[in-house]
């Protein structure tokens, strides 16, 4: 991108911000999201963020890169791979943005060694609500900003620019595919994996899961190597999620690091079956650059515009819809406790799992300190994200029941709920899961006026 290309986009947002009336909120003009809760029209012009879309510059001496904002982990990618060097976390989704990644909460297989993507962020540049860009860093003055920035998506600000950390990577991802029959038997592979790196003698930079049934479960563990050898395809007529699948035992396979990065992309996990993509007579004709998460992002816009999906059942007298679109993070001890009520009371498979741990507090007199306080999980301790995203048939005279009923579940077995979906706390709830008076401390200092939006209306009201 350049330092001059940066400063146009800098410019032209700036202009942006102007152009929004004194008492109208300010919100991005994105068209594109991959946030699933509805939100509310926005009748003022918004945020202009199209020249923050690439990364600035990748210093190889130092393993960081400066990115803008709106730069896509696509892009992201593309840029630091040539040196042989990724993010420390690359969230699943090609479209994903550094700056939604840090202001939401991102993860993916490698968050059980390095947590999650704003652990990696040595700086940002963050436009506040007054119009002001500001610098953000663990011990400037703005440290409170830098820390309660996390899970306040976009309502303390927006990212400008980021500074993060890299990390080298080899040419290729060597997986095993590790089966399991019981949950609590995943779990507790999960957890020594988690803490110390290795399995069966060999190590792990890579850990994720599948779980199809609660007899069929699955650990994909990824060893980094430069070894050459043949490479598996998962862009075309192969579906990676059913390459896991198999009777007992281990299996093995091989993508290039590209491919390991965005295997999860090409059919949105498994979600690519709900349009039939996963069909072989109609995958067979369905164009290669149409497999990937952004054309299913089209196709989940068009049924929210037009109903779609509760036309076609009321067609067939079958009830409407209820999305159950979630990411929850549970203790890796309360793995099999949620999977099992899950299995039980949510009709909905496969699930994906992820755990993570956040990287030690580099901070003085941090052992007593949680240091993402809008987003408050423990140091030290190991979690598991659980996530599914489907539909189960609506419970009437209840909007959002079986959502409901997992927000309850988790937060009985000490989780917390990601914010980029539907959402159904109550006030007090939702402070005291959220950040509560930190919040209200940070949006009184960088956000006076109010220009943005409240997270509780934002992700609950869906304003």
């Amino acid at each position: 991108m350049g330092a001059q290309a940066f400063d146009e986009g800098v410019a032209t947002l700036l202009s942006s911000y102007r152009a929004i009336p004194p008492g109208a909120t300010v919100r991005l003009a994105k068209k594109t999201s991959n946030l699933f809760r509805q939100r509310a029209a926005n009748p003022h012009p918004g945020l202009d963020v199209s020249g923050l879309d690439r990364v600035i510059s990748v210093d190889k001496a130092t393993k960081t890169a400066d990115v803008a904002g709106m730069c896509t982990y696509e892009n992201l990618v593309a840029a630091t791979l040539p040196y042989g060097l990724a993010p420390k976390v690359v969230p699943q989704l090609k479209t994903i943005t550094l700056g939604g990644a840090v202001t939401g909460l991102g993860i993916e297989s490698t968050s059980f060694r390095n947590g999650l993507p704003h652990e990696s962020v040595l700086e940002i540049d963050i436009l506040t609500g007054g119009g002001e860009i500001i610098t953000a860093t663990p011990g400037n003055d703005n440290a409170d900003l830098f820390f309660g920035f996390p899970n306040s998506y976009g309502t303390l600000g927006y990212s400008v620019r980021l500074k993060i950390e890299l990390e080298e990577v080899a040419p290729y991802v060597a997986l095993r595919h590790v089966r399991f029959h019981r949950l609590d038997d995943l779990q507790k592979t999960m957890a020594a994996i988690a803490a110390d790196g290795s399995y069966d003698g060999e190590p792990v930079d890579y850990l994720d899961g599948v779980v199809f049934t609660a007899d069929e479960c699955y650990l994909t563990l990824g060893r980094q190597t430069d070894e050459p050898g043949p490479t598996s395809d998962y862009t075309k007529r192969n579906i990676y999620y059913r390459s896991i699948q198999h009777r007992d035992g281990v299996t093995r396979d091989r993508l290039t690091i590209h491919d390991y990065l965005w295997r999860w992309d090409t059919d949105w996990f498994w979600c690519s079956r709900a349009f039939g993509a996963q069909n072989p007579r109609i995958r067979r004709f369905w164009p290669k650059k149409l497999l990937r998460s952004s054309f299913y992002w089209k196709l989940i816009g068009l049924d929210h515009r037009f109903d779609i999906a509760d036309k076609l059942n009321a067609r067939k007298g079958q009830p409407a819809n209820e999305r159950v679109v979630q990411d929850i993070e549970v203790p890796i001890e309360n793995t099999t406790a949620y999977l099992e009520w899950f299995l039980e009371n949510i009709p909905i498979e496969p699930i994906w799992l992820c755990p993570l741990r956040l990287r030690e507090p580099s901070l003085p007199n941090s052992d007593a300190v949680r240091p993402w306080p809008l987003y408050p999980l423990e140091p030290r301790r190991t979690y598991v994200n659980v996530g599914f995203w489907s539909a189960v048939p609506v419970t009437p005279g209840d909007p959002g029941h079986a959502n409901k009923l997992i927000e309850r579940t988790v937060a009985e077995l000490d989780g917390h709920k990601s914010l980029y979906s539907e959402s159904f706390y109550a006030p007090d709830e939702f402070d005291e899961l959220y950040g509560g008076e930190n919040y209200r401390l940070l949006k009184k200092r960088y956000d006076p006026q109010g220009r943005l939006l409240d997270l509780y209306a934002k992700a609950v009201k869906r304003q």
